[in-house]
C-alpha cells in the first residue's frame, strides 16, 4: 500500500520548488509564470522510519526496503477549473488518483514572484481550491442523483434509501463543505465510493512561508484565520530550506537543521501527518534476505495485513507469528523473542499494531 499524495494549490504558490526537494529532483519545471506543471510530475520517496535500521542491525538482512510514498505534482489550478479554465478536467482527473490532497498554501510575499490573483490572501486561495473541487463534484452529483430518482420509480427501497443519500449530499456540497466532513458510516462511505468524489478525501495544508519565518509559525492561529477546524493538519515548510536541505549529504542536513533550531526536514513532516490523517500504522517482516517496512491501516485485522504482502497471503492466511518490535529489539534476535515467550502465535480476528514484526503462516 503506497501512499499517494498529490500536491495541489494555485499556479506560482511553490508547489515545483516543494516537489523538486521533497523528492531530491528536478523533475519538475519552476517558472514564475502559471501551468508551468503540465502533466503530474511523480516522485517516490522513502518513508522515514529509524527503526528499520535498529531491525535490521539485528537480522543482518541482504536488503532494506523502506515504505514508500508517493507524490504528485499536479498542474496549478485556477479559479474556473470546474469548468474548463486552465488546465481544468486534466487536473481534476490526477487528483481523482490519490488517498489524500497536499494543498500547498503560499504565506511568503515576495514582489519578485508573481501571485495568479495579484496578493497573497491564503485564506482565499484555499476558498478557491476547494470551491473548483466542490463544483466538479457537484457535476457528477448531479448526474448520479438524475439517475437515482428515476429508479426510485420502480418501488425499490434500497434505491429510494440511495437517492435520499445523495440529495443529502448535494445540499451538504451546495453549502460549501466538502464531501470528506459529511458524516459517514461505514455503509454510507460504501455507498459513495464509485463516486469518486474528488473532496472525499483528506487535506493536508502546507503552510509556504518565507525561511525567517519557519520557526515562529502558529499553526493554531493559521487554522483560525484559514477557517479550518482544528483537527485539520496544516505543516509549515520553508520550500526555499527544503531545496537546499535537498542538495546536502545526510550528516550537513542534521548539522543545518540545527543551524535553524529545526527538528525534521519538512519531507519528514508531511509524511509523519499524512500517516496520522489517513490512519495508517507500520508492520515489519523481518529475516536473512530482507528487512521491510509495510503500511497498512490502523484497525486492519492479520489477514488484511498479510494481503498487503500478496493477496495470496490473505486468502490462504493460517496464522500470524508477531512480535512487538521493542520485543524484538530487547531480545536482540527472533529466536530469542521466542524463548522468552515474546512471541505470540495470532488468528484472523488479531488486529495489527504499529511495530509488529511478522512472519505470516499461509496455504498458497
Amino acid at each position: 500500500m503506497s501512499l499517494q499524495i498529490g500536491i495541489v494549490g494555485l499556479p506560482n504558490v511553490g508547489k515545483s520548488t516543494l516537489f523538486n526537494a521533497l523528492t531530491r529532483s528536478r523533475k519538475a519545471n519552476v517558472a514564475n509564470y502559471p501551468f508551468c506543471t503540465i502533466d503530474p510530475n511523480v516522485g517516490v520517496v522513502e518513508v522515514p522510519d529509524e527503526r528499520l535500521q535498529k531491525l535490521a542491525a539485528i537480522a543482518k538482512p541482504e536488503k532494506i526496503i523502506p515504505a514508500t510514498v508517493e507524490f504528485l505534482d499536479i498542474a496549478g489550478l485556477v479559479k474556473g477549473a470546474s469548468k474548463g479554465e486552465g488546465l481544468g478536467n486534466k487536473f481534476l482527473a490526477n487528483i481523482r488518483e490519490c488517498h489524500a490532497i497536499a494543498q500547498v498554501v503560499r504565506v511568503f510575499s515576495d514582489p519578485n514572484v508573481i501571485h495568479v490573483h495579484g496578493e497573497v490572501s491564503p485564506k482565499r486561495d484555499i476558498e478557491i481550491i476547494h470551491s473548483e473541487l466542490i463544483l466538479a463534484d457537484l457535476e457528477t452529483l448531479v448526474k448520479r442523483l438524475d439517475k437515482a430518482k428515476s429508479e426510485v420509480k420502480s418501488g425499490d427501497q434500497k434505491k429510494a434509501a440511495y437517492a435520499d443519500l445523495l440529495g443529502k449530499l448535494k445540499t451538504h456540497l451546495e453549502q460549501g463543505k466538502l464531501a470528506y466532513d459529511f458524516i459517514q458510516t461505514p455503509e454510507v462511505r460504501d455507498a459513495l465510493r464509485d463516486l469518486h468524489l474528488l473532496t472525499n478525501k483528506p487535506f493536508l495544508y502546507i503552510a509556504n512561508v518565507h525561511e525567517s519565518e519557519i520557526k515562529n509559525v502558529d499553526s493554531a492561529q493559521l487554522k483560525n484565520s484559514w477557517g479550518l477546524a482544528q483537527a485539520v493538519e496544516i505543516i509549515p515548510i520553508s520550500a526555499k530550506i527544503e531545496e537546499e536541505l535537498a542538495q546536502l549529504a545526510e550528516e550537513e542536513q542534521k548539522a543545518f537543521l540545527d543551524d535553524l533550531g529545526l527538528i525534521e526536514p519538512g519531507l519528514f513532516a508531511l509524511i509523519h501527518a499524512a500517516y496520522r490523517t489517513l490512519g495508517y500504522l507500520t508492520f515489519f517482516t523481518a529475516g536473512p534476505k530482507e528487512v521491510r517496512a509495510w503500511t497498512t491501516t490502523k484497525g486492519a485485522t492479520a489477514p488484511q495485513a498479510a494481503g498487503v504482502i500478496h493477496t495470496d497471503f490473505e486468502k490462504g492466511f493460517i496464522a500470524a507469528e508477531v512480535i512487538s518490535y521493542q520485543d524484538f529489539v530487547e531480545c536482540g534476535s527472533e529466536h530469542a523473542a521466542k524463548e522468552k515467550g515474546k512471541m505470540r502465535v495470532e488468528g484472523k480476528e488479531y488486529v495489527m499494531k504499529d511495530g509488529d514484526v511478522v512472519h505470516f503462516r499461509f496455504n498458497v
